[in-house]
C-alpha cells in the first residue's frame, strides 16, 4: 500500500471542546465539520482548558491530529489565578509555590524538552518568571 501525500501540517490552538469552523481550519483543507467533532469528542474532558492540536492533512482531504498539552502559560494564569502575564517581566503581578510549579511540569513532561523532572521544572519557572509570575521556595 503507498503513503498517504502529505498536503500540509498545521499546528492550531483551540479551546477544549469548542472548535469550530472557521478561517483557521479552511487553510487547512480539511473536511471542517469532521474534524471539529473529533476534537470536540476527544477534548470534552479538558473543558476550560486551551488544547494545541497538529493537524496533518492529506492530498485525498482526509487528515490526522495530536493533542498536546495546555500551554504553560496557560496553566501558569490559572495557577496564580490572574488573567494576564506582566508586560515588564521586572514587575512581578503574582506569587506560586515551587510544588504548584511541579506540578504543572509533571504535567507538561511529555511536550517538553527535557530528560528530567528538574529540568522541566526550570523550563516552567523560566516561563512564570518572563511573565512577572514569582516562584517561592526555587533558587
Amino acid at each position: 500500500m503507498s503513503k498517504k501525500k502529505i498536503a500540509k501540517v498545521a499546528k492550531l490552538q483551540f479551546p477544549a471542546g469548542g472548535a469550530k469552523p472557521g478561517p483557521a481550519l479552511a487553510s487547512v483543507g480539511i473536511n471542517m465539520p469532521q474534524f471539529t467533532q473529533a476534537f470536540n469528542d476527544a477534548t470534552k474532558d479538558r473543558q476550560g482548558d486551551v488544547v494545541p492540536v497538529i493537524i496533518t492533512a492529506y492530498e485525498d482531504k482526509s487528515f490526522d491530529f495530536v493533542l498536546k498539552t495546555t500551554p504553560a502559560s496557560v496553566l501558569l494564569k490559572k495557577a496564580a489565578n490572574v488573567s494576564k502575564g506582566a508586560a515588564d517581566s521586572k514587575t512581578p503581578v503574582a506569587t506560586i509555590s515551587v510544588d504548584k510549579v511541579k506540578e504543572i511540569a509533571e504535567y507538561k513532561m511529555p511536550d517538553l524538552n527535557a530528560n528530567d523532572i528538574e529540568g522541566a521544572i526550570k523550563i516552567v519557572a523560566g516561563t512564570a518568571r518572563n511573565m512577572g509570575i514569582v516562584v517561592e521556595g526555587l533558587e
